[in-house]
């Protein structure tokens, strides 16, 4: 069962790059609809069991949930923003390095890697830059986007590490419905401290917001926060990894565009790296799955 959420959630989120890149609303307006759609749409689950949880929820699980929500708040950000300044490509590549301060993280509280896992970890990350073939332009507007995207890995990676210790204590149903609101309630400052046009968009950008705030949102960001009481960021991050190639076959499957031989040979490395990693880290404790 974990196998299959783990599938269905990377399928959600390789499909948020193309929707989001397509979407005429700013990047701004994007990242808040797709936070406040989702929070909704949780809310009826969440508050009906939000009065126990909530109750029995310390000071720094408060203030934790809250640097979560902020963390994603910037990712969403960072990252939609230069989907409009960069290729999806790069965008995607770059934020995926999150990966990387996830394990400069771990290290930092003295955690050990095998030589292995490095290993796996560089494969992996290898397989992610065959994928979009090292798609970085220099032109000034490409090098702002790629920046942008960095960042957004760097917020994504605090967003998991904070995420994992919280859900030790809250179900899947309040932790996103909390952290989705608390980032919505960031970026809606946001778009009104930079004028951000939020209403008044065409139905079918409407309809591609609503698109990934159900695939990405719901079916990607959702599992990977349920999984996360069962898997590591690390591993978390490992999989997003998959999310290059995984956009790249959805294209081909849905539009037409034949993935070209790196996207398997990336796919390939990926898989490879991940299955490393995953073989040779011990499972996190057990937390509360639901």
């Amino acid at each position: 069962m974990t196998a299959l959420l783990a599938a269905i959630a990377i399928l959600g989120v390789s499909v948020s790059g193309p929707l989001m890149a397509g979407t005429s609303a700013p990047a701004f307006a994007i990242a808040f609809w797709r936070n406040a759609g989702a929070s909704v749409l949780i809310a009826p689950v969440a508050l009906a069991r939000s009065r126990t949880e909530l109750a029995g929820l310390g000071r720094r699980h408060w203030m934790t949930t809250v640097l979560a929500g902020f963390a994603l708040a910037g990712h969403f950000a960072a990252w939609v923003t230069a989907l409009k300044l960069t290729s999806v490509a790069a965008a995607t590549a770059l934020v995926c390095g999150q990966i990387v301060w996830v394990v400069l993280y771990d290290r930092l509280r003295g955690a050990q890697l095998a030589p292995l896992v490095v290993a796996g970890l560089v494969l992996a990350v290898a397989g992610v830059l065959v994928v979009t073939g090292v798609d970085f332009t220099l032109s000034r507007r490409a090098l702002a986007g790629d920046a942008l995207a960095v960042l957004g890995g760097v917020f994504a990676a605090v967003y998991l590490v904070t995420g994992q210790s919280v859900r030790t204590r809250l179900s899947t149903s309040v932790y996103t419905f909390l952290c989705y609101g608390i980032c919505a309630l960031v970026l809606a400052v946001l778009c009104v401290a930079t004028g951000t046009q939020l209403t008044g968009f065409s139905a079918r950008t409407w309809l591609l917001i609503a698109a990934v705030t159900v695939s990405a949102q719901m079916l990607g960001h959702s599992l990977l926060n349920h999984l996360l009481a069962v898997m590591s960021p690390t591993v978390i991050s490992l999989l997003l990894l998959l999310e290059p190639p995984g956009a790249a076959l959805l294209a081909g499957v849905f539009l037409g565009q034949s993935p070209a031989w790196g996207v398997y040979v990336g796919l390939v490395l990926i898989l490879a790296g991940l299955a490393v990693v995953t073989s040779r880290r011990p499972p996190p404790a057990p937390v509360q799955a639901d």
